[in-house]
């Protein structure tokens, strides 16, 4: 599994942005209503589910580093996917919330859009904190390369003088 690049995880929210104000637009402009106030509880979810990666990073973090005696190879399997999933999630949910704060703040002569746009500006400052310690995250799972001195030191267990 290959690193996360932080430029696709840009370009990923830039894009997701661009489309949500773009619907949101269009949609506002043909009579709809603008969305509800994204709820404070996203930000919370968002917040925890980084905490949760935080630590399950933590403890592959204190393996490699010779500070925890064991640790199931699965399970740190499974957390350097789970960060790279929150790289991707966190990306993808900055573009959602980033696209209506935007949306919002251009109507922002209507009553309730302001409220409205800074609590999806919250949102997506909560999903960029999710997808910043999904890279970090990521970076504790690395598994160092092999040392190269270290191969070229090990000599044959045959004899040379045998034979």
């Amino acid at each position: 599994m290959s690193a996360t690049r932080r430029r696709t995880l840009v370009l990923l929210a830039a894009a997701v942005t661009a489309v949500t104000w773009w619907v949101m637009r269009m949609t506002v402009a043909r009579g709809a209503a603008t969305p509800p106030e994204v709820p404070w509880l996203v930000v919370a979810v968002e917040l925890v589910i980084a905490g949760v990666v935080l630590a399950l990073g933590w403890s592959v973090r204190q393996y490699q580093q010779g500070r925890r005696p064991t640790l199931n190879p699965l399970r740190a399997a499974r957390t350097a996917v789970l960060a790279k999933a929150s790289c991707y999630t966190g990306a993808l949910l900055v573009g959602w919330y980033g696209g209506q704060a935007l949306s919002l703040l251009t109507d922002a002569d209507v009553p309730g859009n302001p409220t409205r746009a800074a609590a999806a500006g919250v949102a997506a400052l909560g999903a960029l904190v999710l997808a910043v310690v999904g890279l970090v995250v990521e970076h504790f799972c690395r598994i160092p390369p092999p040392d190269a001195d270290a191969e070229r030191r090990v000599e044959p267990d045959a004899d040379p003088t045998a034979g």
